[in-house]
């Protein structure tokens, strides 16, 4: 088990390796098709402790991770996926990301030094904003953490999503809005990359 860093300031940063850089952005791409290769729960696993250490807004957290693994779970979400079915029919492993709209119930676990800030959170619709701003950010860590497991990720928006959630997500305050296919790319798993945009189209220094 990875010792944890208490005092960061004590430990050297230093550059990422060039082929760690290369595996997590530069070679990365979006999976089109995977092989039949199965991924562990421990992989799974994995995934989920790299993705919890990004940072959020007041480490609140609010990204939920649904693994879809059973024939028949599956068979369900694909109901909903549209031109994305055959994909995630066929990924060995799938995961629905949600943001939970009662976030600030995990105060005292996730800001235990100051839990009596949870009653800043109460109106439902402020609450919710900020749960789908630091999920989509964490959907961020959730991609590169597959990739930092050596494997792709093909993350898909075009569902319905309205019914993914009724039939995962009943009974919760979890909402979906992200379906991610997991696993080893298969055969001609990629597109040809788009271009990126250039520096002076995206960047400004003020």
């Amino acid at each position: 088990m990875t010792e944890t860093v208490l005092n960061p300031e004590a430990a050297p940063m230093e550059p990422v390796d060039p082929k760690a850089l290369d595996q997590l952005f530069h070679d990365a791409r979006t999976a089109n098709t995977f092989s039949d290769e199965p991924v562990s729960a421990e992989t799974l696993r994995a995934i989920y402790e790299l993705t919890k250490m990004g940072p959020t807004m007041m480490n609140l957290q609010s990204l939920r991770i649904t693994w879809v693994q059973s024939a028949e779970q599956r068979a369900r979400l694909v109901a909903h996926g549209g031109g994305n079915a055959p994909k995630t029919e066929a990924a060995p492993a799938v995961a629905v990301l949600s943001w939970d709209a009662d976030w600030h119930e995990n105060f005292p676990v996730f800001f235990p030094h100051a839990p009596e800030r949870r009653e800043m959170f109460t109106d439902a619709d402020a609450r919710a904003l900020i749960a789908r701003q630091n999920a989509w950010l964490a959907a961020g860590y959730f991609m590169l953490a597959v990739r930092a497991q050596g494997l792709a990720a093909g993350p898909m928006t075009g569902w319905d999503f309205p019914g993914v959630d009724a039939d995962f997500n009943a009974g919760t305050t979890w909402n979906a809005f992200m379906v991610v296919n997991v696993g080893k790319p298969g055969a001609d798993a990629w597109f040809p990359r788009l271009p990126r945009l250039d520096e002076e189209l995206a960047v400004q220094t003020v």
